[in-house]
């Protein structure tokens, strides 16, 4: 915060498409989708439309004991769109609200079925799967972590499948099987006493945007059935087509125990996630009353009607639009409009999944010798960006774009011509 003695914070007056406008009437492209939730542009009239119409029906009701059309239309097409496996949709506020489900779900199914041994869980290294306590302790990006230490869970780490870090030379599906071996030995010699295994399918967003290649997911997949541990797939910021397909999963060709989704749900518009999962776990905690089984979790807000109007408004874009196919045109010109760092002397790489483009700043290329994080060469770039009508939003010195698929090419030749400009300024020895 005190930051903003030096660089005050922008106040938005209005939004509209990609672009936001402050009340100086600066003009900013939203390349990063205002932290990766909306889809569709800002003041979608589609989505807009869908919300005033449910607002003159119905804004909110529990669902204790209750339920709506609404809730009830976005579970049955949340489910015929996601992979087999998942039948059964429990609604939260945010992200990190779905991983805690998934988390007490998995624990509580174990101990439903009587292995009260299991109530350990692993993540990878470089993860990040949100700021409440349960789904901190699943992350391990030290900026996030390090104060909480006391406080959170005793989880077991395995090294990320993260490609930076293979070998000249090495494919990034080759490192990524490569790699497995870390998770296949913690699977090993832990499975007994662990419930479930979390990732971010193909993209550690918050650590940097690092990513990793779709065999890893198919392996883990296996081996999770093999040792009979759960498999939570957090999607909450890859999903909804960042990655090139509706869902991450689908690009490893699997279906997980637990599938969180949030931020782009709702097209950017209103806080919602959702928790899925399978008939077999539901059905370990579908019984009666005094048994003391039954799943013991509820938000105020459980499948609000207002959110979820705005997501079968998402949806149905999805369904009209051929987004899938047009964003992948849009995330070969955004690759294309980049090509100048490609060997620039302080980019170690440029990576991409679908609609995420990252460019990583090194103080050396050759060795990819990191600068001092001391010296937040990210926030020149996002200093630059403010002054030239672009928001962007460095992670450390990683540089990404992850910008509503409404974009256009002049837009991204705008925020494309920006970052790399900030870059050499933030970069100029």
């Amino acid at each position: 915060m005190k930051d903003h003695e030096q660089l005050p914070v922008t106040a938005i007056k209005s939004a509209r498409g990609v672009w936001l406008e402050d009340f100086d009437g600066n003009r900013y492209i939203d390349a990063i989708s205002s932290w990766w939730v909306n889809l569709f542009g800002h003041c979608n009239p589609r989505i807009n439309d869908a919300l005033k119409q449910q607002l003159d029906t119905l804004e909110h009701v529990m669902l204790a004991g209750f339920t709506h059309e609404t809730v009830i239309e976005l579970s049955e097409r949340l489910i015929a769109l996601t992979p087999d496996r998942l039948q059964r949709c429990f609604y939260a506020d945010n992200g990190s609200s779905a991983v805690e489900v998934a988390l007490k779900m998995s624990f509580h199914y174990w101990h439903n079925l009587g292995l009260h041994n299991k109530k350990r869980f692993i993540s990878l290294s470089n993860s990040y799967h949100g700021e409440t306590l349960g789904a901190l302790s699943m992350g391990n990006v030290k900026l996030y972590n390090d104060t909480y230490g006391p406080l959170m869970l005793d989880t077991i780490t395995v090294k990320s499948p993260d490609c930076y870090y293979r070998e000249a030379g090495e494919s990034c599906h080759d490192y990524s099987v490569r790699i497995f071996s870390e998770m296949e030995n913690a699977l090993q010699q832990h499975a007994d006493e662990c419930c479930a295994v979390i990732v971010e399918p193909l993209i550690q967003c918050a650590g940097g945007m690092r990513m990793y290649d779709p065999i890893y997911l198919s392996m883990l997949r296996e081996a999770c059935d093999r040792y009979d541990v759960h498999l939570i797939a957090d999607e909450v910021a890859v999903g909804f087509g960042r990655t090139g397909s509706l869902f991450a999963c689908e690009q490893g060709s699997i279906s997980p125990d637990f599938l969180c989704i949030g931020k782009g749900l709702t097209g950017g518009y209103l806080p919602l996630s959702a928790t899925l999962t399978s008939e077999k776990i539901y059905s370990t905690f579908y019984d009666d009353y005094t048994n003391l089984t039954g799943f013991m979790h509820s938000h105020s807000y459980t499948g609000n009607a207002l959110g979820c109007r705005a997501a079968l408004a998402t949806l149905d874009i999805f369904e009209s639009d051929n987004v899938i196919e047009n964003n992948k045109i849009k995330s070969a010109y955004m690759r294309q409009a980049v090509t100048e760092l490609e060997d620039h002397p302080h980019i170690a790489e440029i990576r991409q999944h679908g609609m995420v483009l990252a460019m990583e700043m090194v103080k050396d290329r050759t060795t990819r010798e990191a600068y001092d994080w001391k010296q937040r060469h990210g926030l020149e770039v996002y200093k630059h960006g403010l002054k030239n009508n672009v928001l962007l939003r460095p992670i450390g010195d990683v540089v990404y774009f992850v910008p509503p698929y409404i974009i256009n090419n002049d837009e991204i030749d705008l925020m494309a011509r920006i970052a790399i400009e900030g870059i050499n300024i933030a970069t100029a020895d």
